[in-house]
């Protein structure tokens, strides 16, 4: 195959991959495949891997060994880890952690003023806040894949660096929001604004979109919205307001409007499923049904959206199985609504997975009971480990929402609520003995 340094190079023995969509695809359809096409799942890291070792870093968005650097973030990054934490070893493991630390502390694409400022100002770079949240989404990929590694310097470096997302969020108007370099609020704010051409603080979107981007740390933005009852009162405004979007040229892209949820375009399309973290179930049941419904037929205009290398069908693909990974690296499984009476997943080895829905049906669409592998499962989610060797999750389904999943205790793991143990307290990111943190910015 030709490389990322335009020579030709041999794989090896495993299966080359040179077009990754990784913007779109880590949300989804790379976590989709370690279920469908387990024997993929090793190539694709060693892929990129291989392209580190050409190029230096990891892919952003590569396109047959050229580096397009489209899109924002590094999400080759989460895509490792989650590879990792669901135990996928065919791949060096310490040559990965090595370069996913190396392609979050270079001096490029924002992250020189992310790691000054914990947050990236508004006037020193467009897409401001869509980058600070995802380069602290990224950082979490990082901290969680080392604990599991047992690089304990490197997880405690960037599990607070993970924190910073924080610094973008505004607790009176209750949006992320571009901050300048002295701290001061972007002015004037209109969380309906896009502009493709003049560019804003946000990625093909507005602040109606890209407030609810923390799946690592649900949790810790239900409590900066002032609790369960603000977090559920805005999140049901995003679906149920008009859909007007302002600018002088708003982002093509922003399709598929339920509201202001855009469905035709990747960073909505987990906040669906983020009611289960605030124990409303059912109403991830009512929006994933509506959304099912209404974004997808078989005709030529059957996407809301792009479907970006996968993942658009991937959402539909997870959620009409029941199930999806708001956080796309940390190897739970959210539950949602099925539509199936049965589906038997292949896992690879001769091991399937059934996901079997009792009653299930247009009015049946809410969960009263669940049964993991013979056991009762009160939890509104599962870890992938639970299900990597094979088996059964069974739901009861029946017309009226339940008490299913609502307790505290049944809510999906997030940073803040301790569940990732070992958090620190300190809100700078350490300073570091690891070989891998030395000297790791490059040209």
């Amino acid at each position: 195959y030709r490389g990322a340094d335009g020579q030709i190079h041999d794989s090896g023995g495993y299966r080359k991959h040179a077009i990754f969509s990784l913007w779109d695809t880590f949300r989804a359809a790379h976590p989709l495949f370690t279920l469908v096409d387990p024997d993929r799942v090793d190539d694709f890291v060693n892929s990129m891997l291989s392209y580190y070792d050409e190029h230096g870093l990891l892919p952003v968005w590569s396109l047959v060994g050229n580096e397009t650097n489209t899109m924002t973030g590094h999400h080759a990054v989460p895509v490792i880890a989650d590879a990792y934490r669901k135990g996928y070893r065919g791949f060096d493991a310490d040559k990965a952690l090595e370069a996913m630390v190396k392609s979050a502390n270079q001096d490029h694409r924002g992250l020189e003023h992310y790691k000054t400022f914990r947050y990236i100002p508004t006037e020193l770079e467009v897409e401001s806040v869509t980058k600070t949240l995802e380069y602290a989404f990224d950082d979490w990929a990082i901290a969680a894949m080392a604990l599991e590694m047992g690089v304990e310097d490197v997880y405690e470096h960037f599990i607070v660096r993970s924190s910073w997302w924080d610094h973008v969020f505004d607790p009176e108007t209750r949006f992320m929001r571009g901050k300048s370099a002295e701290g001061e609020w972007a002015e004037p704010f209109d969380p309906r604004r896009s502009d493709h051409r003049e560019g804003t603080d946000y990625t093909e979107g507005n602040a109606w979109q890209h407030t609810w981007f923390v799946p690592h740390d649900i949790a810790g933005l239900v409590h900066a919205m002032g609790g369960e009852e603000p977090f559920i009162a805005k999140l049901d405004s995003l679906f149920e307001m008009d859909s007007e979007i302002t600018g002088e040229n708003p982002s093509a892209d922003i399709s598929g409007l339920i509201g202001q949820y855009a469905h035709g375009n990747e960073p909505s399309h987990h906040i669906a499923y983020m009611y289960n973290f605030a124990g409303r179930p059912w109403q991830t049941a009512d929006r994933v049904r509506e959304i099912l419904r209404t974004q997808y037929d078989d005709t030529p205009f059957g996407l809301s959206g792009n479907e970006d290398c996968g993942q658009m069908t991937a959402w539909y693909v997870l959620s009409a199985l029941g199930i999806y990974p708001v956080n796309p690296a940390q190897g739970t499984w959210v539950l949602g609504s099925p539509l199936f009476e049965e589906a038997i997943l292949d896992l690879g080895e001769g091991s399937t997975f059934t996901i079997r829905a009792n009653g299930v049906s247009d009015a049946n669409r809410y969960i009263q009971s669940a049964r993991l592998n013979g056991r009762p499962l009160e939890k509104s989610y599962f870890w992938h480990e639970e299900i990597a060797p094979g088996g059964i999750l069974e739901l009861d389904m029946g017309p009226q929402p339940s008490a299913w999943g609502t307790a505290p205790e049944s809510r999906p793991p997030s940073q803040s609520d301790g569940r990732l143990a070992g958090l620190p307290t300190s809100r700078s990111a350490t300073p570091f003995d690891s070989p891998l943190l030395q000297n790791p910015s490059s040209d």
